[in-house]
């Protein structure tokens, strides 16, 4: 099994399908956003003739008020790669969603499961309650939890409570766990291009998204739930449009705002790469 991932805009579908097509490969998605029927211009899903060229899976498997998880995506993938390889082909994987790709080399989710019940006790709860029960559960300290985030804290108390263990417990019982894909050989591919390089090609992307209809794209999935789906409402691309529809910020100023926040997201997706993901091959494509 091959992986590749880069940053936004590095040209990660252009060359995956030259490979698959080399390779006689299928392509395995992993973008937390190609899952959504609707979320086309903004995630440069795929066209119908790329996808036609190379078979394509998990790719518009859901609606934006069926949310998706890691633990639902692994199976998914799972299923997917085992299915791939009984035809006898290869398998690519390919996307830039750093916590989704963490799945193919590390474990990413434990068994517990967390009951409504005690979901609605915690949501009731603000943020100094919530600390307060869970270091009573946990005596010996909070570790490296992010005590000022009230959504870490929350999904920790919810844990805890659920479990009957303690988050060092947890935390030592998670990394003893193997990975979903520890019976599969995996090797990381990383495609990299020079700062000034990459830049250039987030501006004439954000611009052919704008040109094809995003703003359009948005108002229509709004009908279909888009707010209601928190991943999605806060991608890159659909929140500015959201900022302008709701008259927040100016039709002139939407390519520059997505510009600007596909920027962020290409550092935060480097430093995630670096520190997260096992060592890699990196790949400089050709010049385009």
């Amino acid at each position: 099994m091959q992986v590749i991932t880069g940053p936004t805009a590095v040209g990660k579908t252009e060359w995956a399908l030259a490979w698959a097509e080399r390779h006689d490969a299928e392509i395995l998605s992993c973008d937390s956003l190609l899952f959504y029927r609707g979320m086309d211009i903004g995630t440069a899903k795929p066209t119908a003739e790329e996808r036609t060229r190379v078979p394509h899976h998990l790719i518009d498997i859901r609606s934006l008020r069926e949310p998706m998880d890691v633990a639902e995506y692994v199976r998914l993938a799972r299923t997917a790669a085992e299915e791939i390889a009984a035809r006898g082909r290869r398998i690519l994987v390919v996307g830039g969603s750093g916590f989704y790709l963490k799945a193919f080399f590390a474990p990413i989710a434990d068994d517990v499961r967390v009951p409504e019940e005690i979901r609605r006790e915690v949501a009731g709860l603000v943020l100094k309650e919530a600390l307060e029960r869970l270091r009573s559960l946990n005596p010996a300290g909070l570790g490296t939890l992010d005590v000022a985030n009230p959504r870490r804290v929350a999904r920790a108390l919810e844990r805890c409570l659920a479990s009957g263990r303690t988050l060092a417990e947890l935390s030592r019982q998670f990394a003893s766990q193997p990975s979903a894909f520890a019976d599969w050989k995996v090797s990381l591919l990383r495609l990299e291009r020079p700062r000034e390089e990459l830049e250039r090609r987030i501006e004439e992307r954000v611009g052919r998204m704008l040109s094809a209809g995003l703003l359009n794209e948005v108002a229509v999935l709004v009908e279909q739930g888009l707010r209601d789906n928190p991943s999605a409402r806060r991608a890159i691309g659909y929140r500015e449009c959201l900022e302008v529809i709701d008259g927040n910020l100016a039709r002139d100023r939407l390519a520059e705002a997505v510009i600007k926040s596909t920027r962020a997201l290409v550092r935060k997706q480097g430093t995630w790469f670096r520190t997260q993901l096992p060592a890699h091959q990196a790949l400089k494509p050709e010049k385009r």
